[in-house]
């Protein structure tokens, strides 16, 4: 993966302004980022995406990011990461866990987890170099997660009721995203995909657009135009040689698909980037 440093899984808490990264990173968390003052300014994937004051993000680490400004360079900021492997055993529903495993974050405001949230994620940071502690931050993290989630669910209408209803079904569903994410830059079909997760390629799609809201392919294309829109504002690669990196098989179909997705080619999209 070009520029992309992968990070080690585990519990993590840290306050502080915001530390610029020159090169985007990925790891296996959940990471939360709770901003005090200021804002945060991503390259999420590809795409620009801003935190301000008074909203708390969520997202799955494993789409690379990078934080590349935070707005007045004197703002003030807590993030959290806690093990995947651990979110995944508080069994959330399917369709929240599903909004967590796209490749862009989770974003609502701070009051709606009906706390003090500073505080608490303050609290977190001793429990996590405690052992007999580390529970506790646990189940507070839990709790803090389903109330964000549900209020995001509710600010969007997006209806419980999906989902495929097992903890075995979206562990395959992460099988499947975690294959698309490592593997999207190579030309990769539904069955492939579908084969890492064990499943039938038409019960894959099935379970895949149920949990997670989109098509295995549309997710497959995002990537690739995330990663399109990186190297657009971080290289000075050339438009071809961008569409064979980010894993499109021909010049037609790359500037296709990124006028879709972002409103113009790839051209401009680099001229506004910089």
């Amino acid at each position: 993966m070009l520029d992309v440093e992968t990070m080690e899984a585990a519990y993590w808490s840290h306050r502080g302004p915001a530390p610029l990264m020159p090169s985007s990173h990925r790891h296996d968390d959940l990471e939360i980022n709770l901003v005090l003052d200021g804002h945060l300014d991503y390259r999420f994937g590809g795409a620009p995406v801003s935190v301000h004051a008074g909203e708390i993000a969520l997202f799955w680490g494993w789409t690379p990011h990078q934080l590349v400004g935070d707005g007045t360079g004197t703002g003030e900021f807590r993030w959290v990461h806690i093990p995947l492997s651990e979110v995944l055993a508080w069994r959330l529903p399917d369709h929240d866990l599903g909004a967590m495993l796209l490749n862009r974050p989770v974003v609502v405001p701070t009051d709606a987890a009906g706390r003090d949230v500073e505080s608490m994620l303050g609290s977190w940071q001793r429990d996590f170099a405690d052992d007999g502690a580390e529970i506790i931050a646990n189940l507070e993290a839990q709790a803090l997660v389903r109330r964000l989630l549900r209020h995001h669910r509710n600010a969007v209408d997006l209806r419980p009721g999906g989902g495929h209803g097992t903890a075995d079904a979206m562990h395959r569903v992460i099988d499947m995203v975690r294959f698309v994410v490592d593997r999207f830059r190579e030309p990769i079909e539904v069955a492939d995909v579908a084969a890492a997760a064990h499943l039938h390629p038409h019960h894959a799609m099935a379970v895949f657009r149920q949990d997670v809201g989109t098509t295995i392919l549309e997710y497959l294309t995002r990537c690739r135009v995330a990663e399109a829109q990186r190297l657009l504002a971080t290289t000075s690669m050339t438009t071809s040689e961008i569409a064979h990196a980010a894993g499109f098989g021909s010049q037609s179909s790359f500037y296709a698909h990124f006028a879709r997705a972002c409103g113009g080619p790839p051209g401009e999209y680099r001229a506004r980037s910089r």
